[in-house]
């Protein structure tokens, strides 16, 4: 049997050490050995003795988070030994290694796979108040592993040496330690030609030493995320 599509570029990627890699430029491979944490519905295929476990939102403290926030990355822990396939929508997936003591804030629906040696939480984004029902909260991960996360199309990384603002629906994620704040568009001239997609003009800044991943593509807001937000706002503080 002949076919352009069983050409090498397609076939599996074969390695010797267990872990996260690209399969391609839209699918993860989790050779795995031990346990890994992904998204909920992530799975694509898999070889091997893997066992798979809904975790809801990692906890019942980050269920509660994510019931007042709308903000959140519904899990399942995957354990065993075996090859997992990863895929959400056809995304482009990329991965980050973060070292101790990096700290990275990500939005919850960009979150693809991580090593549960990594740690992370719902945190309001500082600055932000209650301003808008979009990009009040995200998940800050910490601690030293890999971590995979889709953006809709190839994404440009700012570095943040000079004021920086973004649609925050645009915004996939940041260095932990940057400052963040939200402005209205007519502060800043842009009028109604931002919040397209949920119809409130809002742009996100960044000041500090850093870098923001922003992709080419608009994610739609949380279904009732602006009441979730606004409670999540109020009651945030005692959630920390």
């Amino acid at each position: 049997m002949r076919s352009a599509l069983f050409s090498a570029e397609n076939l599996e990627k074969e390695s010797q050490q267990p872990g996260m890699r690209l399969q391609n430029s839209k699918m993860l491979k989790i050779e795995l050995n031990g346990e890994a944490m992904a998204r909920v519905g992530s799975m694509v295929a898999y070889q091997g003795q893997v066992q798979f476990q809904a975790l809801g939102s990692g906890g019942i403290g980050k269920f509660i988070k994510q019931r007042l926030t709308g903000e959140g990355v519904p899990l399942m822990k995957l354990s065993g030994r075996g090859d997992v396939f990863l895929a959400e929508l056809a995304k482009d997936v990329h991965i980050i290694d973060l070292e101790p003591g990096d700290a990275l804030s990500i939005n919850g629906s960009s979150v693809l796979a991580f090593d549960s040696t990594l740690q992370y939480d719902i945190k309001m984004v500082s600055g932000m108040g209650m301003a808008s029902s979009s990009g009040l909260f995200n998940c800050v991960f910490t601690g030293h592993g890999r971590i995979a996360i889709t953006t809709k199309g190839t994404p440009v990384v700012l570095n943040v040496d000079a004021p920086t603002y973004v649609d925050p629906q645009a915004a996939v994620c940041w260095s932990a330690n940057l400052q963040t704040g939200y402005h209205r568009a007519e502060q800043l001239g842009l009028g109604t030609l931002l919040g397209r997609s949920t119809g409130e003009a809002f742009t996100m800044s960044f000041a500090g030493q850093g870098f923001v991943v922003v992709q080419p593509s608009e994610e739609p807001p949380v279904q009732g995320s602006g009441v979730q937000q606004q409670q999540g706002g109020l009651l945030g503080g005692l959630l920390q």
